[in-house]
C-alpha cells in the first residue's frame, strides 16, 4: 500500500513539472533565438507575450537533394501567432523567397530559419508530421 502511494504521488509530481512553461523541456523560448517545432507544437516567447505554432506545411515544391533543378522551388510554413488579449494571425512563411520568409506581429519578426526533412526523389514523400520548422522571434 505504501509503495502504490508513492508511485501515485511520483507521477502527480512529475505531471506536474510537466506542465511548468518555465521547465527547461517546455515550450518557452527566449527572443532571438532558435527553437523547433513539429506540426502542432505551440512555443511561448519570452518577454514578448506571443505564441507562435506550427500549424502545417501547405506546399512543399523544393528541388530534391538528388536532381538537378533549374529553380530551386519552394515550401510554405503556416504558423498562427497569438498574443493576449489580440487576435491571432495566420502567417505563410517560405523557403525559397527570403523576402517572404518572415513577419511581423506585434512588433515581433518571426523568421523560417530551416524546413526539415529535406525533399529526396529517392525517399517516400515526407509525412506532414515529419516536417520540423526551425524560428526564430526578434524584436
Amino acid at each position: 500500500m505504501p509503495a502504490m502511494r508513492a508511485a501515485v504521488v511520483l507521477m502527480c509530481l512529475l505531471c506536474v513539472t510537466g506542465c511548468d512553461e518555465k521547465s527547461p523541456v517546455g515550450p518557452t523560448v527566449p527572443l532571438n533565438e532558435r527553437f523547433t517545432l513539429s506540426p502542432g507544437e505551440v512555443a511561448a516567447i519570452e518577454d514578448a507575450d506571443l505564441r507562435l505554432q506550427f500549424v502545417r506545411v501547405t506546399g512543399d515544391s523544393r528541388c530534391p537533394g538528388d536532381a538537378i533543378c533549374i529553380q530551386g522551388g519552394d515550401a510554405t510554413v503556416q504558423v498562427l501567432a497569438a498574443g493576449d488579449g489580440s487576435d491571432s494571425s495566420l502567417l505563410g512563411l517560405h523557403t525559397g523567397d527570403s523576402s517572404q520568409a518572415s513577419a511581423v506581429y506585434q512588433g515581433v519578426r518571426i523568421t523560417l530559419v530551416e524546413l526539415q526533412p529535406y525533399p529526396f526523389s529517392s525517399l517516400p514523400p515526407i509525412e506532414p508530421d515529419d516536417y520540423r520548422a526551425t524560428l526564430t522571434a526578434t524584436r
